[in-house]
């Protein structure tokens, strides 16, 4: 299958490229600065010259406090980017895959029957409380008004070797920790501060990759939840992230009013799929130990 791939250099455009070209399709990639999905008619050209039997759109304005101040360039990527290729590729025939994000969700946790909290499904409602979160939203709904073809795929805390990500930067930070940081020498080390009260679905790109791929080739349409099996909050993620490294790092837990960000966040985001067509992704662990294992490779190459 002839694929194209707008926003191919970012983390997850990167490992949709490896998993097409595992699976064996024609692929024409497309980095920001071969198309600006914010420019229409280049899109259309786009489309045009490749000629793909499916597009997938990883092309997304990702700065969530940045989008609080630049509203309209967000939703320039994020909408009417994401509708301009929704077109071209409804008047071009061919299905689209857009990812959205769980932050489209208020973070107000459904109940089930016990009146305990349980993760987002497609049929929940929405109510976005950042403007990144409002620009993603609106983008869903340009792209299924384009057609009934094509496929939106929410996920969440992604990460993978391609870009920067929480996991990274923990890494990064605990090595700092271990070697003094900001205290100077012969000063005990800071703990590092991590918030606990966001919950949500880590999401490795390794497996999000080939199963967007996947709803393609199986000719999955609408509205889709994709993420890491399994929630845990930020800081739970980054205790787990030091015991697979076997980093040892000081660890504490806080608040989101104490670690205050410019753009809000949900205080839960746990996503899981309604749909007996959607195949469950692999638990967030493992994808951890995926992105550490592919991390590693990528340091001794």
């Amino acid at each position: 299958m002839r694929l194209m791939v707008s926003g191919a250099s970012g983390m997850l455009g990167h490992d949709v490229m490896r998993a097409g070209r595992r699976a064996g399709h024609e692929l024409a990639g497309l980095a920001h600065g071969e198309l600006d999905v914010t420019d229409g008619e280049a899109v259309d050209r786009a489309v045009a010259r490749v000629r793909p039997e499916a597009i997938v759109n990883c092309a997304a304005w990702t700065d969530v406090d940045g989008a609080e101040t630049h509203r309209r360039q967000a939703h320039a990527v994020n909408a009417d980017g994401a509708g301009n290729l929704a077109r071209a590729a409804a008047s071009a025939g061919v299905p689209l895959v857009h990812v959205s994000t769980d932050y489209v969700f208020s973070g107000e946790a459904p109940l089930d029957a016990r009146g305990l909290p349980r993760p987002y499904l497609e049929s929940d409602p929405t109510g976005p409380r950042s403007v990144y979160g409002q620009s993603k939203l609106a983008g869903e709904h340009q792209v299924l008004v384009a057609s009934a073809a094509h496929t939106i795929v929410r996920s969440s805390w992604l990460f993978g070797v391609d870009g920067h990500n929480f996991v990274a930067t923990m890494l990064r930070l605990a090595g700092e920790q271990q070697a003094g940081g900001s205290e100077g020498a012969g000063k005990p080390p800071r703990p590092l501060r991590v918030v606990s009260d966001q919950t949500g679905c880590p999401t490795w790109t390794g497996h999000l990759a080939p199963a967007l791929l996947g709803l393609i080739e199986r000719e999955v349409r609408g509205l889709v939840h994709l993420a890491g099996s399994g929630q845990v909050s930020w800081h739970g993620f980054a205790r787990e992230v030091f015991r697979q490294a076997e980093v040892d790092c000081l660890l504490e837990p806080a608040t989101s009013a104490q670690l205050a960000r410019p753009a809000p966040r949900p205080a839960w985001s746990a996503m899981a799929s309604e749909r007996p067509d959607v195949l469950p992704m692999p638990d967030w662990r493992d994808g951890l130990a995926g992105y550490l294992a592919a991390r590693a490779g990528m340091m001794r190459a």
